[in-house]
């Protein structure tokens, strides 16, 4: 896989404060579905606004398809590459209806009518918000509306979607509509970065970097991650259910194989045992 996103060196701090990020080296790949999680105040969401440019290193420089977040000029480029999902969908719709919402970031770029309207539907298509498209978009649940805001990013035709801790607002409904939304698009070949607290969103990644106070503690593949389980606690993070039920049977003396960390697999390991 291609490198799409590389933090070189970085470190960030907001005025009058102490670094937030220290020292961060990151490469983030071409199709990659990376998950980001951390306490808060662990730097995490602070690295999710300098993937597009929405904040600069203090230290150091992060390069988005080549290009300099730093470079005024070319800004527009990165933000074009880079789209970012936030936590509050209210905050994110800017039009009377679903429709004119997703055609907003198109109108910024000046595209021909035709070629907005097809890029529209489409996008709407994608995040199964075809039949909602003359809906105002605050009388839509939080899970659509979070759908809703994927569909104007996706109109931009962008390499990379941040969704930065998109759920934490979210039923539990919505935010399953909302993780299976960003399933599909990785299946599509869209590189995904989920910014999260929640490990159990981190299941279906590619990889997990775990950050805290500004620095990042630990990345490997979720099976990798998770085998650390008192280093995660101890970074007040909760552990999947099913990571946590097999490490407690381990300790009981029930032969459950390391690894362990799909709630499936450990049903039929128990079942094998039985």
């Amino acid at each position: 896989m291609d490198p799409l996103i590389i933090f070189n060196n970085v470190s960030f701090a907001y005025p009058e404060k102490d670094m937030v990020l220290k020292n961060i080296d990151l490469t983030i790949h071409s199709g990659e579905f990376l998950t980001i999680i951390g306490h808060n105040g662990s730097g995490k969401s602070t690295l999710a606004k300098m993937m597009n440019g929405l904040l600069l290193p203090s230290e150091g420089e992060v390069q988005v398809s080549g290009l300099d977040t730093k470079n005024s000029s070319e800004i527009w480029k990165i933000r074009q590459t880079v789209g970012i999902v936030f936590q509050n969908p209210d905050n994110q719709f800017v039009a009377p209806t679903v429709y004119d919402d997703v055609a907003f970031g198109l109108e910024n770029m000046g595209l021909p009518r035709e070629e907005m309207i097809q890029r529209i539907d489409l996008a709407l298509q994608q995040v199964s918000m075809t039949s909602f498209k003359d809906y105002e978009p605050h009388r839509l649940s939080g899970g659509q509306k979070q759908r809703v805001a994927i569909a104007g990013i996706l109109a931009m035709r962008p390499k990379v979607i941040v969704f930065d801790e998109s759920t934490s607002m979210l039923d539990p409904m919505g935010r399953k509509e909302l993780l299976a939304t960003t399933k599909a698009l990785h299946d599509e070949g869209f590189t995904i970065v989920g910014i999260t607290h929640d490990l159990e969103e981190s299941l279906q990644a590619d990889r997990v970097i775990v950050m805290d106070h500004g620095e990042i503690a630990l990345q490997g593949s979720p099976q990798e991650v998770f085998q650390h389980i008192d280093k995660l606690k101890n970074r007040k993070l909760d552990v999947p259910f099913s990571v946590e039920m097999a490490h407690r049977l381990r300790e009981k003396g029930v032969p459950v194989p390391e690894g362990i960390w799909q709630r499936e697999e450990l049903v039929e390991c128990l079942w094998k045992l039985l």
